[in-house]
């Protein structure tokens, strides 16, 4: 996978540390602490040394880039990944990258920046692309949803991922909704749903099929 993708996580990576270089240039013009956390009202709760925001930033998530990389090629199944499915786990994080970057940098400048709207509209437009992902992702050990049930019975697994891609893209359209009409506490209770859902209907697939044998 690492040999077949090079190409692209070379890309990747080079966008990923872009910020890096937008900092450089603000470097004089930016204060010694830059706002890095906001909560779900989009308020600055969290700050970091100009540093960091600048060089520590993109160079952690271009270690949860490689670390994800490294981990899909790692599977003993990843034969089964698709490109498609390839394609998200490579772009994901440069895009996180470049859009959490912007918005550090926007607001210490002083540029108007909404992130309580522009946050959940990019993870509702997220969770929609993996929901129509999902129902063609096949049997593997690092995307999906990984449990005993799915992964011993490929029946479990198609019936499982069919029914959770719905669920990932109701769950996004109402997360992108929620941002308009400023619900900030919808976000997290529609993303714990989309995590329990999937497990209890792979579950009750998985005593409905026994019980029958």
């Amino acid at each position: 996978m690492i040999k077949r993708n090079l190409k692209t996580l070379i890309i990747t990576s080079i966008v990923i540390l872009l910020p890096i270089l937008a900092g450089i240039i603000l470097w004089d013009k930016l204060p010694e602490q830059i706002a890095t956390h906001f909560n779900s009202q989009g308020i600055a709760d969290g700050f970091s040394s100009k540093a960091f925001a600048v060089f520590g930033l993109p160079v952690f998530l271009l270690a949860i880039h490689w670390i994800c990389a490294l981990g899909t090629a790692a599977d003993p199944k990843q034969k089964n990944h698709s490109n498609k499915i390839l394609t998200l786990v490579l772009w994901i994080i440069p895009i996180i990258s470049l859009l959490c970057n912007s918005l550090v940098y926007a607001y210490t400048m002083e540029i108007p920046v909404d992130v309580s709207l522009i946050m959940p509209l990019f993870l509702g437009a997220v969770f929609i692309i993996i929901g129509n992902y999902l129902p063609k992702c096949k049997q593997n050990y690092t995307i999906g949803i990984k449990v005993s049930w799915t992964l011993n019975d490929e029946e479990n697994w198609n019936y499982t991922h069919r029914i959770s891609g719905r669920i990932w893209v109701a769950g996004g359209v109402i997360i992108m909704l929620s941002s308009f009409f400023r619900l900030t506490w919808l976000p997290m209770i529609i993303m714990l749903l989309m995590i329990i859902v999937p497990f209890a209907v792979s579950y009750l697939f998985y005593r409905k099929k026994n019980k029958k044998s």
